[in-house]
């Protein structure tokens, strides 16, 4: 039968493939934050830009505008807008590096810079799936495989060693 070490290694082993079998998935709710926060941003600065040229400005020029004003106010929208055009930017850049890679490799690019509202968002929504895509079951088998040789590695640490019976030697 088994031993109490063995199922621990056991249990180790299938808590390590149940927690990464969920990266693929946490990437997956990632992105569709960011396309949904890319699509509202989009909209909101392409309204900013068509404002700027129906007054025959470019969105540099309006920024510009906005910059000199001596009401706080309007100089505060610009530096939202700025923010605003950035994060949209970088949301860009992110959305096309995840669409170059793999979808195996996706949950690693996730954590190369993630939007850090978007990643708190997507963390605390997050709702578990079970991983039927193959990248997912890779994931998975990758988990499993580090929880078992963790459970092994600390069993091998742990593990009391075998001391040779003690002969009683005549002389």
């Amino acid at each position: 039968m088994f031993g109490l070490g063995r199922i621990l290694g056991l249990l180790v082993a299938l808590s390590g493939g149940l927690v990464t079998s969920q990266a693929p998935e946490l990437a997956q709710q990632y992105r569709q934050r960011m396309n949904g926060a890319m699509n509202e941003l989009g909209g909101v600065i392409a309204a900013f830009d068509r404002d700027a040229a129906n007054n025959n400005l470019s969105r540099a020029d309006i920024l510009k505008v906005y910059d000199a004003s001596t009401v706080p106010v309007l100089r505060d929208r610009g530096l939202s807008m700025r923010v605003a055009i950035d994060r949209y930017g970088n949301l860009i850049a992110q959305s096309q590096a995840f669409e170059s890679l793999p979808p195996i490799m996706r949950p690693i690019a996730l954590l190369k810079n993630p939007d850090a509202v978007l990643f708190k968002g997507t963390v605390s929504d997050f709702e578990p799936a079970v991983p039927v895509t193959p990248h997912g079951l890779v994931w998975t088998a990758l988990g499993v495989i580090f929880g078992g040789g963790l459970s092994w590695g600390l069993g091998r640490l742990f593990r009391r060693r075998k001391v040779p019976p003690v002969r009683n030697i005549r002389v």
